[in-house]
């Protein structure tokens, strides 16, 4: 992610970092975690529980945290055979991904919410999967979207060995492939998936690589993909190897998020990304004090406040909600611990 920190396999050094090491482990026991958990590998989806939880039968309220109960699906994609952003000859790709998805609120059978609904795409970290980012995944589908997180073949929990970083120039397009079978999917009768999707309502966010990985999707010339309504980049930045030209054409409207005590994406990272989107609407919540992992994988309160943050801002540029700005505005000022700034402006 770091120009300075771009040799390959960088981020495995993550323990290593300076006053990291006991998040990460916590971090590094989820993430193994996130190869056993059974339910997150059922053939069958369940409904997941959510924090705030309207009575049975009120009515679901789209863009509001806790408006929807929460069912889980496990989806393998196989993407075929196809040439690389830099060139070279790919094979197969298979692309697990786990959707989280809204349901009706009825009292004896749950059933998909009637859509279409906004689908949010979500990347994760180097060597991790979906399941770390748990909290913040279910609190996006029980506002009403559709969120589904790819995890990557070569760089996800259970690339071991074959972990490769320098397979982060390919995930744009798994990204873009996922979304298009998804799209697919939607469109077909008789799949639970069936009219669920909306084609014109689609943002994408992710954390660390993952956010490398959607802000090249987001503006760069290699991989860009035209149908993004709004991108969320979670402690991310530029990843050199990356073929293409950044912020060349116009792009969707984007929030940077980064924690000042970052040492994994220094903020000087996110901050160019940031001032360099000048033909469009940007935002940058700086964390105070924040690490590079705590404040997307917990359920503290600088996990809430990113949840609160990043839902009002797809609220207002997926959802096209103008007073979601005054939420975004309200929940990312937070005296001594957050700032939201706009427009290139840098934080205090």
């Amino acid at each position: 992610m770091s120009s300075a920190a771009a040799s390959p396999g960088w981020r495995a050094r993550l323990t290593a970092a300076g006053g990291l090491t006991g998040v990460m482990l916590a971090v590094v026991a989820l993430a193994a975690a996130c190869a056993g958990q059974p339910q997150r590998h059922a053939a069958r989806p369940g409904p997941e529980a959510t924090r705030a939880t309207p009575p049975s039968g009120a009515p679901a309220t789209p863009g509001i945290a806790g408006s929807y109960r929460v069912a889980r699906r496990r989806m393998t994609f196989l993407e075929p055979a196809h040439t690389g952003p830099s060139g070279q000859p790919l094979g197969r790709r298979t692309l697990v991904t786990i959707i989280r998805y809204p349901l009706t609120r009825r009292p004896v059978t749950p059933r998909p919410a009637r859509g279409p609904l906004p689908l949010l795409m979500f990347a994760p970290g180097f060597l991790q999967c979906a399941g770390p980012y748990a909290g913040l995944l279910r609190a996006w589908a029980s506002a009403g979207y559709v969120v589904a997180a790819v995890n990557f073949p070569r760089t996800d929990c259970r690339a071991g060995a074959a972990a490769s970083e320098q397979d982060l120039v390919n995930q744009p397009a798994d990204m873009s492939y996922v979304i298009s079978r998804l799209l697919t999917l939607s469109a077909r009768p008789h799949d639970r998936l069936t009219g669920l999707l909306s084609h014109s309502e689609i943002a994408a966010t992710g954390q660390s690589d993952g956010g490398d990985t959607v802000a090249a999707l987001a503006a760069s010339t290699c991989c860009g993909d035209r149908r993004l309504a709004a991108v969320a980049v979670l402690a991310g930045a530029r990843w050199p190897p990356m073929p293409g030209r950044y912020f060349a054409r116009r792009t969707p409207p984007m929030l940077f998020v980064q924690g000042s005590a970052d040492t994994i994406n220094p903020p000087l990272e996110s901050r160019q990304l940031y001032r360099a989107d000048s033909p469009r609407e940007r935002y940058y919540l700086d964390l105070f004090g924040a690490n590079h992992m705590v404040p997307f994988v917990g359920t503290g309160a600088v996990e809430r406040m990113v949840a609160r943050v990043t839902l009002a801002f797809f609220d207002r540029y997926v959802l096209g909600q103008p007073g979601a700005l005054t939420a975004m505005t309200r929940e990312g000022n937070v005296r001594g611990k957050a700032a939201l700034v706009s427009g290139g402006r840098l934080p205090p």
